[in-house]
């Protein structure tokens, strides 16, 4: 299947009409009888193994509205939000965090994105044989703080050793559970013409951190991951009453990626003003060393919001207001032009199309 990127000229002006219609130019051609690196990226060919793999072999096994975790409805009781997700990252320990709480504070965060409050968690450990058992032992030490500090249980798990050579150190994964407050109705397809899109502080950290660390490189200033669980600034939005629409937690892809399958999803387009997007300077001088793009370097602190533009004041106060969130801003606007694609609005009055990435751009950061 091979996906174009759209060119466009640059508009006259910040009320130009984009064409979406104008020449395009094909992408390197993705059909490949392996698994390669770009399917675990977030971006344009997982979203492909998924479509054209995974769901065609699930069957109506596999009915789900595809956000960050899936809500359930149990007869007679709560709806719950189940999630799970895996941790390669290499190397297992950097800058501001470690596998382990990674792993915790990734899946807290997939619950959070449908307004869970999260309850336990399980854990599965994939070791490869000759790990040191100081390195296990640091890493299940980090799950167990970061799963105090988010309010939950570690309750089951797992263990496996493969041959020496057959992995690479220790890989988890973790599998979540959640309580859906009534009334809350958060999904990736919610998203109406009109809608703030918010975000709740700088971008690009996580990648850049682990990428920093594994190269050895120095960018004048140290960076550390933002890796943090993000449940209690969900809870201070909800707490406004606003009627939240959709929220991600920006990880593997980035910005870029997440924004696109909002986009995708509530079939509307989405159009950002590029000087308002919180690129700490140091991200921003180092994806310009490495070729990256910063919108599209992962996250693991940050979310997403888009909410009904009356009631963006007051979700942004109550950003602000949370550790977390004091950096938050308004970054854009969903809209009914373009439906399914992203807009940067430059300073100078043009326009770009925020493409999602084609594979894996830091390979291993989470």
């Amino acid at each position: 299947m091979t996906e174009t990127t759209k060119h466009l000229p640059p508009p006259a002006g910040p009320d130009s009409v984009l064409d979406f219609e104008g020449p395009v130019c094909p992408a390197p051609l993705r059909g490949t009888p392996t698994v390669v690196m770009g399917h675990g990226g977030g971006g344009s060919m997982s979203a492909e193994l998924i479509e054209h793999l995974f769901l065609p072999a699930y069957g109506p096994a596999a009915a789900c509205e595809m956000g960050d975790s899936a809500v359930l409805t149990v007869e007679d009781g709560p709806r719950l939000a189940f999630s799970t997700d895996s941790f390669v990252v290499r190397p297992m320990f950097f800058p501001g965090g470690s596998t382990g709480d990674l792993a915790v504070n990734g899946t807290v965060n997939d619950l959070a994105m449908s307004g869970a409050v999260p309850l336990y968690l399980s854990c599965a450990f994939i070791l490869q044989e000759g790990t040191a058992l100081s390195d296990l032992e640091r890493i299940a030490r980090d799950m167990g703080a970061a799963a105090r500090a988010a309010g939950v249980r570690l309750v089951t798990g797992d263990t496996k050793v493969v041959d020496r050579g057959s992995g690479d150190g220790v890989y988890v994964t973790t599998s979540g559970i959640g309580v859906v407050p009534d009334g809350v109705e958060i999904g990736p397809g919610r998203a109406r013409p009109g809608d703030a899109v918010l975000i709740s502080g700088d971008i690009g950290v996580h990648g850049i951190a682990v990428m920093s660390c594994r190269e050895g490189l120095e960018f004048g200033t140290a960076v550390e991951s933002d890796t943090a669980p993000l449940h209690g600034l969900v809870a201070a939005m909800l707490a406004t009453g606003t009627d939240v629409r959709v929220l991600r937690d920006p990880t593997r892809g980035g910005l870029a990626a997440s924004l696109n399958e909002i986009a995708r999803a509530s079939g509307v387009g989405v159009e950002l003003t590029e000087h308002e997007l919180p690129v700490p300077e140091a991200v921003r001088d180092a994806c310009g060393l490495l070729g990256l793009d910063p919108l599209q370097v992962a996250n693991e602190g940050k979310l997403i919001a888009v909410v009904p533009a009356e009631s963006a004041d007051e979700v942004l106060s109550a950003l602000t207001s949370h550790p977390l969130g004091r950096a938050a801003r308004r970054i854009g606007t969903c809209v009914a032009d373009h439906p399914g694609t992203v807009v940067a609005r430059t300073g100078l009055g043009g326009s770009r199309v925020i493409a999602p990435p084609l594979g894996e751009q830091l390979p291993r950061i989470c």
